[in-house]
């Protein structure tokens, strides 16, 4: 098996990086460093919170917060359709059949009424769209897009009184299918690295080795940020803005391909946690937050880690 974000830039064919490559001693120091920073991050984040700029700039934003689920439908409707332009549907690498291009039409025009039924019909669609692409690429590729399963969610609970789930649900999946792609990065290493040497991407003095390492840590992090609901408004913030810089070195198909999660990191940006009780918020006494996150980050990483190389 293959990652498909990868596989987007690069002609390499995928090799799997043996085991004790990728769960070398500068892993597991990294591993510890980054599970001991955000086990103290929650005790910091209410000092940030406390900014003049960061209370300003929260204010502004929460006064958009009714909007959310309109970018979230349009903007879902509009990347459907750049796909389309681009022979596909979800992700570049999945190529339409006629049987996608009907339903993707469908779901498009659904999802362009402004009518809450016909929004639920366009997620019904979204969810056929998805299971046709699990037949295409199997169960295992079709993962890194499991956001659009929390998409279609979203969508359906739209004006139901399970609508406080659909959001949470969304950043559930963002964030499980970010820790899941980032995990492509080191079992496929050599991928990694074909794509900053052919596209002359900046490693910041870093070997490329390094680079991809790194980086892909920081993908992990991100993901497991939004599923433990830490730092999500600021996170989004700063994800959106990678992602845009990154665009500058891909171009248009970085563009076709991330189109739809440019639009979830907005409406995270908007929307916020107030609705989401971290798991954190669990244990009450400051020292019990913190194991319990060094703890659990460590646990996440090695179970994705480990059920990604069973399978790649």
């Amino acid at each position: 098996m293959k990652g498909l974000h990868v596989k987007w830039f690069t002609e390499l064919e995928p090799i799997r990086e043996p085991i004790e490559n990728i769960l070398t001693l500068n892993f597991f120091l990294v591993s510890l460093l980054i599970a001991a920073f955000l086990a103290i991050l929650p005790q910091i984040i209410p000092y940030i919170m406390q900014l003049k700029i960061v209370k300003a700039f929260d204010k502004k934003l929460s006064t958009l917060e009714p909007y959310t689920g309109l970018i979230l439908k349009y903007g879902t409707a509009f990347a459907i359709i750049l796909q389309l332009f681009w022979d596909s549907i979800l992700a570049p690498e999945i190529h339409l059949t006629s049987f996608s291009l009907i339903v993707a039409i469908f779901v498009v025009i659904a999802l362009l009424i402004p009518h809450h039924l016909a929004t639920k019909i366009g997620a019904i669609g979204i969810i056929i769209l998805f299971m046709d692409a699990l037949l295409h690429i199997g169960w295992f590729n079709t993962l890194d897009y499991a956001f659009y399963l929390a998409i279609a969610f979203a969508l359906f609970t739209q004006k139901t009184k399970w609508e406080k789930f659909g959001m949470p649900a969304l950043y559930l999946g963002t964030g499980l299918s970010l820790c899941w792609v980032a995990v492509e990065k080191w079992v496929y290493q050599e991928m990694s690295i074909d794509i900053i040497l052919n596209h002359a991407v900046p490693t910041f003095g870093l070997e490329p080795v390094t680079f991809v390492i790194i980086s892909a840590f920081i993908e992990f992090v991100v993901g497991y940020l939004l599923i433990v609901g830490v730092l999500n408004r600021l996170l989004a913030l700063v994800l959106t803005l990678i992602f845009v810089a990154t665009t500058m070195l891909f171009g248009l198909l970085e563009i076709i391909g991330h189109f739809i999660i440019h639009i979830i990191l907005i409406t995270f940006i908007i929307e916020n946690t107030s609705f989401y009780n971290p798991p954190v918020q669990m244990h009450k006494r400051k020292i019990d937050q913190i194991i319990f996150i060094f703890l659990n980050f460590l646990f996440v990483l090695a179970t994705t880690l480990l059920i990604y190389y069973r399978f790649a």
